[in-house]
């Protein structure tokens, strides 16, 4: 099967030159290397302009709107393969990575998408812990991600990890009857990272038919690099925050049936996760973040609010449409 990876880039040329050279280790070729770059970013331009690829077929894409959702969505439009893999420009590649993404997709027809571990290094200290339970929606919309502290065998999950995730083209194309084009959502908020980007592209892969498998041994090794946008990773930013939220939020009320729609709002106010924060979770955070966990509770209030208002406004737009037709 012809494969192709799609890297969104942005400012991290030396990131990005790591993960070319991954990629020309592998042990099966590449047919395609799409690299999307923004209009803006002459450190890239440049990079690319010097690199020597060695025989690997790389094929530059410029996009002009910021955010990954852009990118990755002008990379899906130049795509030639039978297999999209996409990981970040921080990442590297197993060797054996496209060989085993290959084998996946050869053996099941029903497969639509595939995804494993993302090794993260901070530096030189490889975090090496390990999760058995990895992508998965529970019923109330509480959402387990841990895919780069998944061990164990391959599985059926919900969601995958955009550093590390592979699609039929052909899924893609047609995922289910009387639906065109699958793309990444471009309602997600944010001008970079775009947070649970890949959460909204998985679940309409799923709610189509389509089969999602993790496994361990298909695996990138990543190295966080620096944003260049409001989502610094650690520290704390209120709009990165809201946006966040907002994004999980819609995302999960457009997936969840009625009941475990209502569950899902309940538990979000009242409990919440470390990352989106509830009652619940402000109180355990209380006595060692102080204000901070104040701000927190209080940003993920605004952020599922107004995830909530984009929902109604879409369905009452839906609605209208049906009225009409």
């Amino acid at each position: 099967m012809r494969n192709t990876v799609l890297i969104p880039t942005y400012r991290r040329p030396q990131d990005l030159s790591r993960c070319l050279l991954a990629l020309q280790e592998q042990t099966k070729p590449v047919d395609q290397v799409i690299v999307v770059v923004r209009d803006t970013d002459a450190e890239t331009w440049q990079f690319l302009a010097q690199y020597t690829a060695h025989n690997l077929p790389l094929h530059p894409v410029k996009v002009t709107q910021p955010g990954v959702v852009a990118a990755l969505n002008a990379g899906l439009a130049a795509v030639e393969g039978d297999i999209v893999s996409i990981t970040d420009d921080d990442a590297a590649p197993h060797p054996d990575w496209l060989e085993r993404i290959a084998t996946y997709f050869t053996c099941d027809s029903r497969l639509g998408g595939l995804g494993g571990r993302d090794w993260i290094y901070h530096g030189s200290k490889l975090e090496d812990e390990s999760r058995p339970v990895v992508g998965q929606l529970q019923w109330f919309g509480r959402v387990i991600g841990n895919h780069h502290l998944g061990v164990g065998e391959p599985r059926e999950v919900d969601i995958l990890k955009g550093v590390n995730m592979s699609f039929r083209t052909q899924a893609l194309a047609k995922p289910a009857e009387g639906i065109g084009q699958l793309r990444f959502d471009e309602r997600m908020r944010g001008t970079g990272a775009q947070v649970h980007f890949e959460m909204a592209f998985t679940l309409a892969l799923k709610r189509a038919g389509w089969k999602i498998i993790y496994d361990p041994s298909v695996a990138v090794d990543h190295y966080p690099a620096q944003r260049f946008d409001e989502d610094q990773r650690n520290n704390f930013n209120e709009i990165a925050f809201i946006n966040l939220v907002h994004n999980e939020t819609l995302v999960l009320l457009e997936h969840l049936p009625f009941i475990r729609r209502i569950a899902f709002l309940f538990w979000a106010v009242f409990v919440g996760t470390c990352d989106s924060l509830g009652l619940v979770q402000w109180l355990r955070f209380l006595p060692s973040q102080g204000q901070l966990a104040g701000k927190k509770l209080l940003a993920s209030w605004r952020g599922r609010w107004q995830g909530y208002k984009q929902f109604k406004i879409q369905n009452s737009q839906f609605r209208m449409r049906q009225s009409l037709e």
